[in-house]
């Protein structure tokens, strides 16, 4: 191994330390118990206009949408944010390409195929930053479900692909399993699954911007 590569795995190394020191910092006293909890789709059955009670299924998924564990990686800037204060991610990382982080300084160079508690660094076999076209951060709840159903910025999906991203991929997924020290997102994936598909069945009609 040369000198410079020896020197590059020597930076890459120091740089996941000392994020994981500062992770462990901002979450320290952070955690709690479990998340919050999500009405289910059937409590919504008694809103008769169609409309109105997609509104409402919508809004209830907002709780997810707007917490921490999604809004992290759906920052407005290049950079994402971490823990449940929603603090600039330290050390200092960008979107890069495709998300990745930027070259010498990827993701998966500190962020492994799961959580590693004990340095409180989350993982997930492709931690990434969402898209730029799905920048959620200081977008209300109907900017972002107009982007939702997009499908020039949210990847081509139509709403039952939609549903499948998210009760399958496991990045998503991993906000209802974030690791020590981390708030789960509202709910279960299960029951946020629900609330979309039955979004979607009620005419997937978003709130008011």
């Amino acid at each position: 191994m040369s000198r410079n590569l020896i020197l590059a795995a020597a930076a890459a190394v120091a740089v996941c330390l000392t994020g994981s020191a500062m992770t462990r910092a901002q979450n320290a006293g952070q955690a709690q118990p479990g998340g919050a909890s999500l009405r289910p789709a059937s409590s919504f059955s008694a809103i008769a206009n169609q409309r109105d009670r997609s509104v409402a299924l919508f809004n209830e998924m907002g709780k997810v949408l707007t917490h921490p564990r999604c809004m992290n990686c759906h920052p407005a800037t290049e950079r994402p944010r971490q823990g449940d204060a929603r603090k600039l991610h330290e050390p200092v990382v960008v979107r890069g390409k495709d998300g990745h982080g930027a070259t010498g300084l990827h993701c998966a160079t500190c962020h492994g195929k799961e959580n590693f508690d004990p340095a409180g660094v989350p993982g997930d076999g492709h931690w990434a930053l969402a898209p730029a076209s799905m920048a959620w951060e200081g977008k209300t709840l109907g900017q972002i479900c107009e982007q939702l159903k997009d499908q020039n910025r949210n990847g081509s999906r139509d709403t039952a692909a939609l549903i499948k991203h998210v009760t399958t991929d496991s990045l998503v997924l991993w906000g209802w399993n974030p690791g020590k020290g981390r708030t789960p997102a509202p709910g279960t994936a299960a029951e946020f699954g629900a609330l979309m598909q039955a979004w979607a069945d009620s005419g997937a009609a978003c709130p008011a911007s």
